[in-house]
């Protein structure tokens, strides 16, 4: 099931809390939580939000992201500091909205979720595709060459756009 994003905190005087989820939290969720805080900061009010990443996994935990992701990510201006980090149980109380990069995230959140209502959190980043539609997923670079990193770059920038556009 796929949350009622129409109905997250648009009106409320709260911030909106986006969760961006891959399995190790070195790629793919780091690059697009540095990615949609941009969009946010540059077309809204970043003090109506909370923006973070984590990893299904703990096994790159305290790390910065992988550094060929930081190298593509800085030629197109994101910096990317954040720290690895696993995913807990009360993530899924703490954020609105929780945004898997692949189905296998995705099927691991929902055996992660502790109720019905965390799992209808759970969404997937393809969602907001719009742009390269032959994907179904963001694709993890982790053993792919630089056109790996650059895909994954172009398939965020659209889908945080289009994630920005959908909850505002």
């Amino acid at each position: 099931m796929i949350p009622d994003i129409n109905n997250i905190n648009k009106n409320e005087a709260k911030p909106r809390k986006v969760l961006f989820v891959c399995l190790g939290n070195i790629c793919r969720s780091p690059a697009a939580d540095e990615i949609f805080r941009q969009v946010v900061t540059e077309r809204g009010n970043f003090a109506d939000w909370e923006i973070d990443s984590a990893g299904i996994g703990n096994w790159h935990a305290g790390q910065l992201p992988d550094h060929r992701m930081r190298i593509h990510a800085r030629r197109r201006g994101y910096e990317l500091t954040h720290h690895a980090r696993q995913i807990s149980e009360s993530d899924f109380d703490r954020f609105d909205l929780i945004i898997g990069m692949d189905s296998g995230n995705i099927s691991d959140l929902k055996e992660l979720a502790p109720s019905p209502e965390a799992m209808e959190k759970i969404v997937p980043m393809s969602r907001y595709f719009t742009k390269a539609t032959r994907y179904d997923h963001v694709p993890d670079p982790y053993y792919e060459g630089a056109e790996g990193f650059e895909l994954v770059l172009d398939l965020l920038e659209n889908a945080c756009d289009n994630l920005f556009d959908s909850l505002t």
